[in-house]
């Protein structure tokens, strides 16, 4: 396969789309969220028919990915993103005169982004990652996931009428479908400068370590996985056991257990076990199956609940029935904490809806999980403000294990917004420092470069002294327009 025409075309559309002004990058942004809006009534069949999703599922995914092609949008056409700083001269300063210093962000380059299986819309051709790097200023090759081929072929359609309608090079957005040797032809390319991935830990620490190992290596934003973990505190179960058993059923099974986001692990204190579990399994029992997302997931969920069928530091509140393969049924057990710290396969994410709830017995053993506990997406504390006051050690170290510390609710339902930290440490993800949804998302296909006194008509207009574009920016030290 040779992807050398496409990676040419790439980076000659953005040698010219890196310069054009963010005003008409955000408009280009807006008229794709139209036009994919307009395509609603075609879409949305497509996606539910390749994906087993829900109508309103799926329609509600397609608000979701224009209502972040537009936060986008805005960000681009206001422009602050790109975090200007200025150190502006001083050649009277002894012993020596200081420089006129202007950094801010400026675009990779070519990007490989791969589309999700979970996510026909929101995490796939027009989703968080292509979206972030068409705003960053970055061309995007997007390899379609094949679970859902023909919905991915319509919105990179879409995204085609966009580039038309502003004028812009074709080769801005490429839509490529294949499979293993495709995705790592890609990643191997020189030209590649970035690459976005969303799906299982083999896969993206595949991608990973083949982006290191170029000449040149490029980073690698990876979503792999997560159980989520919620620790729960026995002051809080007291007053709350049979609400807060049923905010974690109704988290673990959203969408068969098919989000990053759903809870995968659960701690509760000895005393309380019982009636929580009393509580779960009530809930449990008002929970069908439902159809997964394809064969293979349904697949791999069943095999993977056979192997911890075969341990029996496990004991069953809950077991999946297999009985219609593409039907995911729930399943939950229960394990001693110190069975579930010797070994850390009781860590492994698995896709579908299945938890295990951890019994601890005490603040000793709840500390050692938390040392041991591997990084998440997303950790979630239950307790009460005394019990919160009681535990400020812990919560410091779960700060070194997540990416979102929660206090209420459940992790399920990401908000797509400026502060939202969709991210977190190894094994989680390949970088810690990057967020796949929300505002910073945008961070990842830019890197920092500075201008050492460089002529006024020759600066970026969002390093220039006249501001043009009005943007905040960091002038000796403090923020100022």
């Amino acid at each position: 396969m040779n992807f050398d025409p496409i990676f040419t075309a790439a980076q000659e559309a953005f040698l010219f789309y890196k310069n054009v002004p963010g005003k008409e990058k955000g408009a280009f942004l807006e008229t794709l969220a139209e036009i994919l809006e307009s395509n609603r009534a075609e879409i949305v069949p497509l996606a539910v028919k390749e994906s087993n999703l829900p109508e309103g599922r799926i329609n509600g995914e397609l608000g979701r990915t224009t209502g972040q092609i537009r936060l986008f949008a805005n960000m681009v056409k206001e422009g602050s993103w790109v975090e200007a700083t200025i150190d502006p001269a001083d050649p009277s300063r002894t012993p020596l005169p200081k420089a006129d210093i202007r950094r801010f962000l400026t675009p990779l380059g070519p990007v490989i982004v791969f589309g999700a299986s979970n996510f026909p819309l929101a995490f796939s051709t027009a989703g968080g990652d292509t979206i972030s790097a068409l705003a960053a200023g970055c061309p995007v090759i997007y390899k379609a996931h094949p679970a859902h081929p023909e919905t991915s072929k319509k919105v990179a359609d879409c995204i085609h009428q966009a580039i038309l309608k502003a004028g812009f090079p074709s080769a801005l957005f490429t839509h490529i479908e294949g499979g293993i040797a495709e995705g790592q032809a890609l990643v191997k390319h020189p030209i590649a400068k970035a690459v976005a991935f969303t799906g299982s830990h083999v896969g993206g620490k595949a991608l990973f370590d083949l982006a290191n190992q170029r000449e040149e290596p490029i980073p690698v934003y990876a979503e792999m996985g997560s159980v989520n973990p919620i620790f729960t505190f026995p002051k809080k179960l007291e007053k709350e056991n049979d609400a807060l058993a049923k905010a974690f059923i109704a988290s673990l099974t959203l969408g068969v257990g098919q989000f990053c986001t759903n809870p995968g692990l659960i701690f509760v204190p000895e005393a309380q076990a019982k009636e929580f579990e009393k509580a779960i399994t009530t809930e449990l029992n008002d929970i069908a199956s439902a159809p997964m997302l394809h064969p293979g997931i349904a697949q791999a969920y069943y095999d993977s609940i056979q192997y911890f069928q075969s341990r029996e530091e496990l004991r069953w509140v809950k077991v999946a029935d297999p009985k219609h393969l593409i039907n995911g049924s729930t399943a939950l057990a229960e394990i001693k904490a110190s069975s579930w710290l010797k070994d850390p396969v009781f860590q492994k994410e698995v896709f579908g809806a299945f938890a295990m709830m951890v019994v601890y017995q005490s603040q000793d053993e709840l500390l050692e999980i938390t040392k041991k506990l591997h990084g998440q997406l997303t950790i979630t504390v239950w307790a009460d403000a005394e019990e919160l006051q009681n535990q400020l050690f812990l919560l410091n170290l779960l700060e070194e294990k997540c990416g979102r510390l929660l206090f209420k609710g459940v992790p399920t339902g990401v908000e797509v917004g400026f502060a939202m930290q969709h991210g977190g440490p190894y094994p989680s993800t390949t970088s810690a420092h990057g967020t796949s949804v929300g505002a910073h998302a945008i961070k990842r296909f830019a890197r920092p470069i500075a201008f050492q006194d460089m002529p006024q008509d020759l600066l970026p207009d969002a390093l220039r002294d006249d501001n043009p574009l009005g943007i905040w920016r960091l002038v000796n030290g403090g923020f100022t327009k």
